[in-house]
């Protein structure tokens, strides 16, 4: 049985867009070292779009460590399409049913920080996460110092990434959640 400590990671737009923002996409990489990662094509275009407004995020269709989850077959299809009804069609809700598509087919973990999509994969049995677990995981972990998991909280929000703490309330925020 696979640990949740190895567990693939697969990465919607918002925590690849803002660590990128923030020019900190390295330090999720090595945070997340040694563990799988993947992202989808429609998180990557996504991404790609964004480079005119945000040219960081070109960092992040870069990343060597982030592979991808093509979703091209018809059983991969359908279940994206089966997700596409559950989260929603506009917008950014297709790269979130992309990876939720991802997680359910590889036994992943979804990673996003859109509350209500977070709801959505939950209700159909999904194991879903946010950034903040990400930071109290790697803080548990040992690979990660409670100042720099501020510091990191800190660099997002100031990027407009919406979390639920600041870097100077991460700490009980975590605790409270028990993430660390």
């Amino acid at each position: 049985m696979t640990s949740s400590a190895d567990q693939m990671l697969i990465f919607d737009a918002t925590s690849l867009s803002h660590f990128s923002r923030a020019e900190r996409l390295d330090v999720l990489r090595d945070l997340l070292a040694g563990r799988p990662c993947l992202t989808t094509r429609v998180v990557h275009e996504e991404l790609r779009v964004g480079i005119g407004t945000f040219p960081t995020l070109r960092q992040a269709l870069d990343a060597e460590w982030l592979g991808m989850a093509e979703l091209s077959t018809l059983q991969e299809l359908e279940c994206f399409a089966r997700w596409v009804r559950r989260v929603g069609s506009s917008g950014r809700d297709l790269g979130e049913a992309s990876v939720f598509c991802a997680a359910e087919l590889l036994g992943g973990i979804a990673i996003t920080d859109d509350r209500d999509a977070t709801a959505v994969g939950r209700a159909y049995g999904l194991e879903v996460h946010g950034t903040i677990w990400l930071l109290g995981t790697a803080c548990r972990e040992g690979k990660l110092t409670q100042v720099g998991a501020e510091n990191l909280v800190d660099a997002l929000r100031a990027t407009g990434m919406r979390l639920p703490c600041s870097g100077s309330t991460f700490l009980s925020y975590a605790r409270r959640h028990r993430l660390c």
